[in-house]
């Protein structure tokens, strides 16, 4: 059977789409609301398309780091990136903010990128390895990430929302 690949999960925040993306935008802040990201060095903020950062990440005792690359930047509807270790594709994870009554649905999605061959199993194992998580079990620990991520993002948006 085929594991699943991609993830999906959405959220309406009290907030225009404006103030969900610049928060979502500033890649600094993702330390702040992933139950995994521990920091995100921008070295030349603000982002745009091709811009690279460097993530660290932390689940109980591992520990690991992620190379970024911005690939879409859409103000007014999607924010999207891709991560790789080691110079092997991991993960494209994105934002799409959709007007929804007063405020957004803001939308966090995943896709695996560990798809071809030998380079897909060497990425499989470093993430066992330094990540103590096999593809199998990634699934519902991005899940819940996910959840979580998107409720933290969620308050800090209503909340600057709610100061102006």
């Amino acid at each position: 059977m085929d594991r699943l690949r991609g993830l999906e999960e959405s959220v309406v925040v009290d907030a225009p789409p404006a103030v969900v993306y610049r928060l979502v935008s500033d890649l600094r802040n993702m330390g702040h609301w992933s139950p995994e990201c521990r920091y995100v060095w921008v070295p030349r903020p603000p982002v745009r398309a091709g811009s690279r950062f460097v993530g660290i990440n932390r689940r109980g005792p591992f520990l690991w780091p992620t190379l970024g690359r911005v690939t879409r930047v859409r103000a007014d509807g999607e924010f999207v990136f891709d991560v790789s270790a080691f110079g092997l594709p991991i993960a494209r994870w994105g934002y799409r903010f959709e007007p929804e009554g007063t405020g957004t649905r803001l939308t966090e999605f995943w896709q695996d990128l560990r798809t071809e061959g030998r380079r897909a199993k060497a990425a499989e194992l470093l993430g066992t390895v330094f990540a103590g998580t096999n593809p199998a079990r990634r699934i519902a620990l991005n899940r819940s990430g996910m959840h979580t991520t998107l409720e933290r993002i969620a308050r800090a948006a209503s909340e600057a929302a709610a100061t102006g």
